[in-house]
């Protein structure tokens, strides 16, 4: 059984910043790519950031120099740095990997957090 747990979310004004974690746990062999996706209400879950177990990071555009994603593989956990935070930022948060659960696995499988929420008042 994995885990993906996410902490950070939370009410920030515009202009601020917030630090989204999210921790895997449970059989983990390996994980590939970890990522930030998020669903404002009435709209559809989008991706806002992904990076890969060797670094390569890819952005939203709307994320783009204001987000700062990162991962500690060591830790199997993934960051999300948000700046100059906006009111259409607000969304709820979730954390998503790729994991291979064991070294005989035959693929892998995409895990989702439970979600964190981040508003960002104007």
């Amino acid at each position: 059984q994995v885990q993906l747990v996410e902490s950070g979310g939370g009410l920030v004004q515009a202009g601020g910043s917030l630090r989204l974690s999210c921790a895997a746990s449970g059989s983990i062999f390996r994980i590939d790519v970890m990522g930030w996706y998020r669903q404002a209400p009435g709209k559809q879950r989008e991706l806002v950031a992904t990076i890969t177990s060797g670094g390569s990071t890819n952005y939203v555009d709307s994320a783009k120099g204001r987000f700062s994603i990162s991962r500690d593989n060591d830790k199997k956990a993934v960051y999300l740095q948000m700046n100059t935070l906006k009111p259409e930022d607000t969304a709820v948060y979730y954390c998503n990997a790729r994991i291979l659960g064991t070294a005989t696995s035959s693929r892998y499988l995409d895990y989702w957090g439970q979600g964190t929420q981040v508003t960002v008042s104007s």
